[in-house]
């Protein structure tokens, strides 16, 4: 590492240099209640200067809103960052419950328009897919998004909670950069085919909620009664009632851990997804959002926290005894296709 920095990984094959921990943006606009956002900016600010480079957003996120208010940090530092942005999960603005999966090149080309204008930029560094809808032949969607790059509108492509057959099949079509998949040691689904696959095509995986949307750092113990309205962890499934008391329970070994290194729970959980790496032999470059400048510089140095064999053999069976889905409908993620 050179000035404190975090070190840096090739993003995908023959992609940019990224630091191996970037940073998730939703909650900076939406779903996890109330945002200060000076805050918010100020923390953009401490990450890069800690040598996170890949930022990571989406036009559902505040429906376009999340895009916007990365728009003049990415404008400050352009030739800085990694961005990158996703397309496919549908909302209404009349509707709050609604979420449609599209898929079909003509939405394709009109969401990357619509963010290239809200981000206010020529081009995105990495577009995924968010989520699949399987009613549309995987050929057609990733063949209108290569069209994307050929135009010079978008770098890189990845995919967002594909399986392992999905992901080779897409990347017949085109090379994807980077498959993003929730993965933390609650939720290793994308272990059965993804991971692999990844492995085999040189593809980086990027973890989203490696803290488990923040139950495994212990920030709460059962959302239902902690957090506040508006916050979305409220409506899944393992944070609440006798699945959160059952999950809570499933991180003492991870505290302990955490007290034998003198770090925090969350640098334990972090630190485990990081290995991954070395496990499996993959780039991996987990993306933990957070509002506040504090908690980034704890997530950045979680890069410094190696865990022992012995330790990773005590993390090892939380996730099969993990009670309740990650989402209440499960239908859109590459649980369902498997």
């Amino acid at each position: 590492m050179t000035d404190n920095k975090i070190t840096t990984v090739e993003l995908g094959d023959g992609g940019p240099q990224v630091g191996v921990q970037g940073l998730g943006c939703m909650g900076m606009s939406e779903f996890y209640g109330d945002t200060d956002e000076s805050a918010a900016r100020e923390t953009l600010e401490t990450a890069l200067a800690a040598g996170v480079t890949l930022f990571d957003t989406a036009d559902v996120y505040g429906l376009g809103a999340n895009e916007r208010f990365l728009a003049p940090f990415v404008a400050a530092h352009r030739d800085e960052i990694t961005l990158a942005t996703k397309f496919a999960i549908e909302r209404k603005g009349d509707d709050p419950h609604y979420r449609g999966v599209r898929n079909d090149p003509a939405y394709i080309r009109k969401a990357v328009e619509d963010s290239l204008r809200r981000l206010d930029t020529d081009a995105i560094d990495l577009y995924y897919m968010h989520r699949r809808d399987p009613a549309v032949p995987l050929a057609e969607s990733v063949g209108a998004m290569a069209e994307l790059v050929r135009q010079g509108k978008v770098k890189q492509l990845g995919l967002s909670e594909v399986t392992g057959a999905e992901l080779r099949e897409a990347y017949a079509v085109h090379p994807i950069a980077a498959l993003q998949s929730e993965w933390s040691l609650f939720s290793r689904d994308i272990e059965r085919s993804a991971v692999p696959a990844a492995v085999e095509l040189g593809v980086t995986v990027v973890p989203y909620s490696p803290l488990g949307r923040g139950f495994l750092t212990g920030a709460f113990t059962d959302a239902a009664k902690e957090l506040s309205e508006g916050d979305f962890r409220q409506y899944q499934p393992r944070f609440t009632g006798d699945n959160a008391k059952k999950n809570a329970a499933l991180l003492e070994p991870v505290h302990k851990i955490a007290a034998a290194h003198g770090a925090s729970a969350a640098q334990v959980a972090l630190a485990w997804v990081q290995q991954r790496a070395q496990v499996h032999g993959l780039t991996v470059v987990p993306i933990p959002g957070t509002r506040k400048s504090s908690r980034l510089l704890e997530n950045v140095a979680a890069t410094r926290l190696t865990l022992t064999e012995g330790e990773l053999a005590q993390l090892e069976p939380i996730a099969g005894q993990v009670a309740g889905d990650r989402y209440p409908d499960m239908s859109s993620t590459s649980a369902a296709r498997e």
